[in-house]
């Protein structure tokens, strides 16, 4: 029995096939350019493995529309990408694999695949963000996503700016949110260098660990959750952990006592995996439940 793993992002799908133990077989990806175009590679990379092929699970950018009784279940919604506006994915795949198809954010899927496997692994509730090209977030309690009428957008939480820096922010819809002050896109327009190419002491990582600090505040305050994991391109600069656990203890202020920050806000275990099999595991469930 295999399972099925598509993270489909904004700028690549990574397409990936598991056995039982989770063990990715194969990992394949290609550019997000449309659907007419990306769609017939992902299909056909699935056909070769359609005999065995259990379940797929998939985490999507978005907005996607979670909600079952929906009449665009499974579509992604109003994303900005022009050419995926009211597109129907998981119809779409049903037409070629009419089995078990877990759907959920991009975001959520890495989520899922740290509390299975990763720095979540044995707790009952953990909050995951990626801060990369975009920020978003997913929380899970008890393994259920948290949700509502749609799933949580907590990259797009405002943030005070930081009172060294006048950056306004480049979120188009709500200016210094946490993605428009502190996503990668923010760093090249705010320097005009990407983040890797800025110095490990420049002084502007204790204003971007200011706004990463204030996401773990909030996130905090909000979910009391067991962990808070800070994955995405911009974590991967390994001195910015040390930097958010100081400018977190000083908003906390004593307020509440949290456990051990090096055991509280982390990195992912699972590094550039963690979205793959979250989907292979979401996938195990879909098709365990179906």
């Amino acid at each position: 029995m295999l399972y099925g793993s598509i993270e489909a992002g904004g700028t690549k799908f990574v397409c990936a096939i598991g056995d039982e133990e989770m063990t990715i077989k194969e990992r394949v990806s290609f550019p997000t350019t449309t659907p007419e175009e990306t769609m017939p590679l992902v299909i056909d990379f699935f056909k070769q493995y359609q005999t065995d092929l259990a379940g797929i699970g998939i985490g999507s950018f978005g907005p996607i529309d979670i909600h079952h009784d929906s009449a665009t279940y499974g579509y992604i919604t109003s994303t900005p990408k022009l050419a995926w506006q009211n597109f129907d994915f998981i119809g779409t795949m049903k037409k070629e694999f009419p089995i078990p198809i877990s759907w959920t954010t991009d975001v959520n899927a890495a989520a899922y695949g740290e509390y299975v496997f990763g720095s979540g692994k044995g707790l009952s509730s953990v909050v995951y963000y990626t801060i990369g090209t975009g920020v978003g977030g997913g929380a899970l309690q008890e393994g259920r996503f948290i949700e509502g009428f749609s799933h949580p957008e907590m990259g797009h939480m405002l943030v005070v700016p930081h009172p060294e820096d006048d950056f306004a922010g480049s979120c188009p819809f709500h200016g210094n949110c946490l993605e428009g002050m502190a996503a990668g896109p923010a760093i090249e327009k705010r320097l005009g260098k990407k983040g890797q190419e800025v110095a490990e002491d420049d002084p502007y990582w204790e204003i971007e660990a200011s706004y990463i600090a204030q996401c773990a505040y909030n996130t905090t305050l909000m979910f009391s959750p067991d962990v808070i994991i800070f994955g995405g391109g911009v974590m991967k600069q390994r001195h910015m952990l040390q930097n958010v656990h100081d400018a977190f203890a000083k908003l906390v202020n004593g307020y509440v006592e949290t456990p051990e920050l090096s055991k509280y806000i982390v990195t992912p275990a699972l590094e550039d995996n963690a979205g793959t099999l979250g989907c292979l595991a979401l996938a195990r469930e879909a098709v365990l439940h179906s």
